[in-house]
């Protein structure tokens, strides 16, 4: 087969496990639900149509590194990608550390957010942390199955740590899974590596 009959396979095989999932939903609301499973719900709006491979329920294993931690410390974490047929799609990530026999050990970082298309195939990004800490992504896709994405803005709380940017890249990886790698510059350090993860469908 081709590379590309070898991705077709690959996601068919996976679809094996994963396109029955969806998110837990209340079934009596007056209005679409979220969805990370394309098969579900509402159409996907058009204006996403340029980040539509990273729709679904992601979950896998990383590494998070920074001048001011002990580390590298091992980490997982759920990522999840939804819409409702309008022209934005809802992001959510739980982390977690795990020792190094990948028991766990504590809750880590929250995110939730928005991903905002626009029609010059800008990418707006808008994240809240449960740090303190809101920030503005501006980007583009870097081909039709990566996405890579800076700060424009940091807001922060008085509570919060410093951060001053920070900067993403999410791709499709080996056939269909998902790599993301952060930058982060803070706390008085330069942007440099914090977080990478490797990340399986799990939905949709």
């Amino acid at each position: 087969m081709t590379s590309g009959d070898d991705a077709v396979a690959a996601a068919a095989a996976r679809a094996e496990a994963t396109r029955g999932r969806n998110l837990p939903q209340f079934d009596d609301l007056p209005i679409p639900v979220d969805t990370a499973n394309l098969r579900e719900g509402e159409n996907l709006n058009d204006a996403c149509l340029a980040l539509l491979p990273l729709v679904g329920v992601w979950r896998g294993e990383g590494e998070v590194n920074y001048p001011t931690i002990e580390g590298p410390r091992r980490i997982a974490q759920q990522l999840t990608i939804a819409h409702d047929g309008r022209p934005f799609l809802f992001h959510e990530a739980r982390a977690w550390l795990l020792d190094d026999e990948g028991n766990v050990i504590r809750a880590a970082a929250r995110e939730v957010g928005w991903w905002r298309p626009q029609a010059d195939d800008t990418i707006e990004l808008l994240l809240a942390h449960n740090t303190g800490i809101v920030e503005v992504f501006y980007g583009k896709p870097r081909n039709q199955t990566s996405w890579e994405l800076g700060t424009d803005a940091v807001v922060r709380t008085s509570t919060a740590k410093e951060v001053t940017g920070a900067q993403r890249l999410y791709g499709l990886v080996n056939n269909g899974d998902l790599g993301y790698v952060e930058e982060r510059a803070m706390v008085g350090e330069p942007m440099q590596p914090h977080v990478s993860l490797y990340l399986k469908r799990v939905v949709g």
